[in-house]
């Protein structure tokens, strides 16, 4: 699994513009995309069940965010859940 943080970038009249197609394009991602959803710091965390990070990268810059410009950082790290209530459904 991997693990994606978006920062935005401060325009966020256009990421109002865009945010049904950026979330209709992560709705058809599948089973790909685990969670995902905003933080509280101007960006958002998604995490995914691909093989690997090339392929988040991948899906990543093809997320309408990211063609309009609205993602001003972005990391993708690999992850090994261990814990948690979520776990048996992963």
């Amino acid at each position: 699994m991997f693990v994606a943080t978006y920062s935005y970038t401060e325009d966020t009249a256009a990421r109002d513009a865009v945010r049904a197609e950026h979330r209709e394009y992560l709705a058809g991602l599948g089973e790909r995309l685990v969670l995902s959803g905003p933080t509280d710091a101007n960006g958002a965390v998604l995490v995914f069940d691909v093989p690997a990070a090339a392929d988040v990268e991948r899906i990543l810059d093809a997320d309408p965010f990211t063609r309009a410009g609205l993602v001003a950082a972005r990391t993708v790290v690999g992850w090994t859940p261990v814990l948690g209530r979520l776990l048996p459904s992963l």
